[in-house]
């Protein structure tokens, strides 16, 4: 067998041995990320996530613990996922309390209010959904995760001026789909 097949082949037993552990633990991996986020739909979503970025980090390499590698991976994403969720209702939250109750912080908003944040919150989501990778994740950070320009920067690997770049852009985009000026 020439040097080529056996590389393909190779790569085909890492692919399967994969796959295999993935099935074998699939179930358990939804009821483990079920745990932390709550919602069995959202858990399904996280492994599928996980999976992907697990075949990723796998290829072309043997993982000493994969198992434990994979949960990992879909604890850090279940969590991400849990603190990504409290952060934006909490900004709906004090949104809603400031403009429906003149910043008093115990009433409750009128149902026509949450119903306006409501839709604006999937407008939002659309428009995220509508951006580049890069944009989006540069947004995320920024936004929903406090991360400063420089490291949004160093993360995705381009200059300081380009991630300032990139998060202007996905603003704006965010604002013309709402409507805003």
């Amino acid at each position: 067998m020439s040097v080529p097949v056996q590389e393909e082949l190779g790569a085909l037993r890492q692919d399967t041995t994969t796959l295999g552990l993935f099935m074998t633990h699939r179930r358990a991996l939804v009821n483990y990320a079920s745990g932390i986020v709550g919602s069995r739909a959202q858990a399904e979503e996280l492994v599928q996530e996980a999976w992907l970025r697990f075949d990723k980090a796998s290829k072309g390499r043997l993982l000493e613990d994969a198992t434990g590698y994979l949960y990992r991976i879909v604890r850090n994403l279940a969590l991400d996922g849990k603190r990504r969720m409290v952060r934006e209702s909490q900004l709906i939250t004090d949104d809603d309390c400031e403009e429906a109750a003149g910043a008093c912080p115990d009433a409750i908003p009128t149902p026509e209010t949450v119903a306006l944040y409501r839709d604006e919150y999937a407008l939002v989501m659309q428009a995220l959904a509508e951006l580049p990778e890069r944009t989006r994740i540069a947004f995320e950070m920024h936004r929903f995760g406090d991360a400063k320009l420089r490291e949004i920067a160093a993360v995705l690997g381009i200059s300081l001026p380009l991630a300032h770049r990139l998060v202007a852009d996905a603003v704006q985009h965010c604002k013309e789909r709402l409507g805003w000026p």
